[in-house]
């Protein structure tokens, strides 16, 4: 190798390199005492104390190229990259820098420390490169994440006629994962087995790791199956395979062979398991996993977090995660800090939020930040109504970024303007920004069936028709518009559902009255493992209460507690004392309400009294508009309607005592508007 290559490979502050070495040099100098610990290992005897006047000093001694060899290696392990440059520099001083086996040593040594550029240089003055230069570059590919480089690379490599081996497969496997090319991918895959490598585990794992990212769930567990031997990171593979493509029952029952077969699951595995619970809506037991982990990492930790954030609970999640702090077992990531900001955005809680902001401003640079955390805050003070705060976010992301504009939609639609979220997708667009799951399952619930309808068609055509969260936009978007066939029919072709899945399948079906089907559709649910939640109990009980299936409606309502576990709240209640109302059992309904573990609010006495004013019952409606009353004492109707029945049941004293009490508060009746012009 030449001077004026080994200046540019080398440059550093070592005089060595620009001049070779003075009079005043000593080769201690050459070396940090971090190289000088691993020469006494190695019992390398270095001139350090005689001075030298030039190369070719009698006195010099060289250490032998296996010494060289071994220091090589050191240097890759522990990372050493300058020790490794002025390895290299001895390297070349003794001629030894174009040896082809110190060539491909130099080029692992500069892969391994993530000096990509210096080992792509020596890479290419190599004549003929051997499979472990090559793996060495392939390994820089698939640190970095650059998958199309590392196929491509991979690709020459074959036609090179250098033959891959063991080390060589998991690399190119994780590109393919990465990227999701299945059809490089399978043809790997067929180099595997023509390189007789398919009963390797390392190989086998980065097998089943790319079948379950590229969605061929089969395909990884037919490699799982097949393997001689399994160590834990198959196990964990494999259950990662199935949760990633929503097969939850499959994960929990792999996790129980695991335990049979003598392997005992480690963090990663208990944090899957968490996360299969929480994808279930099975929070609870996901928490007793939390509790039985030693140390928790930060993925335990948001994985619970975020869970309890998507079934609803989130004064549960906020407490979670001031719980994390005040243990100080973690500092929250971007994924976490981006739950908790989710969480303050249905709760409203603004304070907790802007703390968060600033937190995640301190903790993360800008870019980052916003880049994962920007979604969150600019919906969160988009619902708390703060659109300066909301637009100053939107500024600071990218908006090239397809997860900006979906942010931006969502926005939109959390502030009730719907054309503004149709015209943020046709900006998009405009724009050339490729969409994704989220945009169309964010755009799908502000369209009108029409436009709906060709968004389908969109969906069918662009490979969207697999996504859990556009199957359910596109149920919740044929129910809200009257195509509860449609939905149903999306709905049963779906090859895998989560939680939300059936509550908005559930929740359509109560929309349109069709109980009897709500209940069918409960106990299916019920048999695939995955836990009804509050948001189920209330969509099913609403349909018993507009179906008239009382009797039914009850057992739901009894079965909530004893069953799953789930306390009823007051919507539930409410439901109970609707159901009961208008199938005409008023006295069963008021002696409901009488037993209740809570306080009756405005809907429960709503109920009754929509139900008694239909049946014309005076007493119940009078019941019933007192408890109004007193509820709400600032709102005028309900004096009207009182003072109404009073009179409707020939009570006129007290009618009037109400008109008066009315007057007294000094409560007027808002007077109803027209727009439709009288004329005249």
């Amino acid at each position: 190798m030449t001077i004026d290559i080994t200046l540019q490979l080398l440059r550093t502050s070592s005089p060595l390199v620009c001049k070779y070495v003075t009079k005043k040099e000593r080769f201690s100098n050459l070396f940090s005492p971090f190289t000088l610990q691993i020469s006494c290992v190695m019992k390398i005897t270095w001139q350090s104390r005689k001075p030298i006047s030039s190369l070719s000093t009698p006195a010099m001694k060289f250490p032998s190229p296996e010494k060289l060899h071994l220091l090589l290696q050191l240097c890759s392990k522990s990372k050493a990259l300058d020790q490794g440059r002025q390895t290299h520099q001895r390297l070349i001083l003794q001629g030894l820098d174009q040896d082809p086996f110190m060539a491909t040593k130099l080029v692992q040594l500069y892969a391994d420390c993530g000096d990509s550029k210096s080992a792509h240089l020596l890479f290419d003055k190599m004549s003929q490169p051997n499979v472990f230069a090559w793996t060495s570059i392939l390994s820089v590919y698939s640190r970095r994440g650059m998958s199309g480089e590392c196929i491509g690379f991979y690709c020459e490599m074959k036609l090179k006629g250098v033959v891959p081996d063991r080390y060589v497969f998991p690399k190119v496997l994780r590109a393919c994962a990465q990227s999701g090319n299945f059809k490089v991918g399978i043809q790997v895959h067929k180099d595997v087995v023509t390189c007789g490598d398919e009963l390797n585990v390392q190989v086998c794992n980065s097998l089943i790791d790319m079948y379950s990212k590229c969605g061929d769930t089969e395909g990884a567990r037919r490699v799982f199956s097949e393997m001689a031997e399994r160590d834990l990171l198959s196990w964990n593979s494999m259950i990662s395979g199935y949760v990633c493509n929503g097969f939850l029952e499959s994960a929990l029952d792999l996790l129980g062979s695991m335990r049979l077969e003598g392997f005992e699951p480690d963090l990663v595995t208990w944090n899957m398991a968490m996360d299969v619970y929480c994808r279930m809506g099975q929070c609870d037991e996901a928490w007793k996993i939390f509790e039985q982990i030693e140390e928790p990492n930060i993925i335990s930790w948001t994985t619970l977090i975020s869970g309890y954030s998507r079934i609803g609970k989130h004064e549960v999640t906020l407490e979670i995660f001031r719980d994390m702090v005040r243990k100080g077992e973690g500092f929250p990531d971007l994924d976490c800090i981006s739950s908790i900001i989710v969480s303050c955005r249905h709760l409203g809680a603004l304070k907790c939020g802007r703390e968060i902001h600033g937190y995640g401003i301190k903790m993360e640079t800008e870019c980052a930040f916003y880049k994962s955390a920007g979604p969150a805050l600019l919906t969160m003070y988009a619902r708390c109504r703060k659109v300066r705060d909301a637009t100053n976010v939107f500024n600071l992301m990218d908006n090239s970024d397809v997860v900006t504009w979906n942010a931006m939609i969502l926005t939109c639609a959390d502030l009730g303007t719907n054309k503004s979220a149709l015209d943020c997708f046709r900006k998009m667009q405009s724009m050339g920004i490729k969409n994704d799951q989220t945009t169309i399952s964010t755009v799908l619930p502000v369209c009108d069936l029409e436009f709906g309808t060709q968004l389908h068609a969109y969906i069918s055509k662009n490979g969207f028709s697999n996504s859990l969260p556009v199957c359910n936009a596109l149920i919740h978007m044929y129910s809200k518009g009257g195509c509860i066939k449609t939905a149903y029919s999306v709905f049963s072709e779906m090859v895998s559902r989560d939680l939300v899945s059936w509550n908005t399948m559930i929740g359509g079906f109560g929309m349109h009255g069709f109980g009897q089907a709500t209940v069918q559709l409960l106990i299916e649910m019920n048999k695939t493992g995955i836990c009804p939640n509050s948001a189920t109990f209330t969509s099913a009980l609403s349909a018993c209460s507009h179906s008239g299936l009382v009797d039914k409606g009850l057992e739901v309502f009894h079965r909530m507690k004893k069953e799953f576990g789930c306390d009823p709240k007051m919507e539930h209640f409410s439901c109970i004392v609707d159901l009961l109302a208008r199938a005409g059992r008023l006295e069963d309904a008021v002696g409901f309400i009488a037993k209740m573990p809570l306080e009756p609010d405005k809907s429960i006495w709503g109920a009754v009294l929509s139900a008694s004013q239909a049946q014309q019952d005076i007493n119940f409606a009078m019941l019933a508009s007192v408890h109004l009353v007193h509820l709400e004492p600032e709102y005028a109707g309900h004096y009207v309607t009182l003072a109404n029945i009073y009179a409707t049941a020939g009570r006129w004293e007290d009618a009037v005592r109400v008109r008066k009490l009315m007057e007294g508060r000094g409560l007027v009746k808002t007077t109803g508007n027209s727009w439709i012009d009288g004329g005249k």
